[in-house]
């Protein structure tokens, strides 16, 4: 059994369009994707249609897709604000109808954040600055309760693969479309990845056991750099150009 494993996507329909076919080309029919599909400063309408199109892509909801349909756009960060204004009225009601979580086969967990909450990083920790791997103890505690063997999360950014001490293994598969930003919860901190490619994860159950690996998609990143650039998204430019904030 393969699945492809996507997420955080962000509007980025160019680098969406590339990871769906690489996924194709690998010949995987079955994929899940964890949430933040389209806050951002790119094209949230058309990855939007590519999603509804896709009623096969198991998809639950991320934080930005939450505030996207709870908050008032005056009231929304700048990614949700641009993103919101080239939404129609049917791609809000698929976001306000995706659930938090979901459980694929019986052994597959899938949540944004943590099994908890859609805000909190799982697997990583921010420090004054920059990112680092969480401890076994913090990952084990928040996968408490959840007895399946893979558990998904996204919400970092960064790819990652933690195999807990009782076999359990939790998965980030790294943003399909955003590769660095900076925020300022729970403190400030950059999260960067060095390259501009789309990535993705494929879980693999090989003789009872679940394994993962992870793939890096080449895309026009410079085309969308340039489309934010045109926006004025000086720091989403640098992102899709160079994986890096400068």
């Amino acid at each position: 059994m393969r699945i492809a494993v996507i997420a955080d996507i962000h509007g980025n329909d160019l680098a969406l369009d590339a990871v769906l076919a690489d996924i194709e080309r690998r010949g995987i029919t079955e994929i899940v994707n964890l949430g933040d599909h389209l806050s951002g400063a790119l094209n949230a309408s058309r990855t939007a249609d590519i999603l509804l199109s896709r009623p096969d892509i198991v998809c639950i909801r991320g934080n930005h897709d939450r505030w996207l349909v709870e908050k008032e756009r005056a009231a929304m960060g700048s990614w949700d604000r641009i993103a919101h204004a080239q939404l129609e009225a049917h791609h809000l009601n698929w976001l306000e109808q995706l659930p938090a979580t979901a459980v694929l086969h019986n052994e597959i967990f899938l949540c944004h954040g943590t099994p908890q909450t859609d805000t909190v990083y799982w697997l990583d920790e921010a420090f004054e600055g920059g990112m680092r791997l969480s401890s076994i103890e913090r990952i084990e505690s928040l996968a408490e309760g959840n007895d399946y063997p893979v558990l998904l999360c996204g919400h970092t950014h960064l790819a990652r693969m933690v195999r807990l001490r009782d076999g359990r293994l939790v998965v980030n598969p790294g943003s399909v479309g955003s590769p660095a930003y900076d925020d300022d919860e729970p403190l400030p901190h950059k999260v960067e990845t060095g390259s501009p490619h789309a990535r993705y994860a494929i879980i693999e159950k090989r003789g009872g056991t679940w394994d993962a690996s992870f793939h890096l998609v080449s895309y026009d990143h410079m085309a969308m750099a340039q489309l934010a650039e045109r926006r004025s998204q000086h720091e989403w430019a640098s992102a899709l150009s160079t994986g890096w904030l400068r």
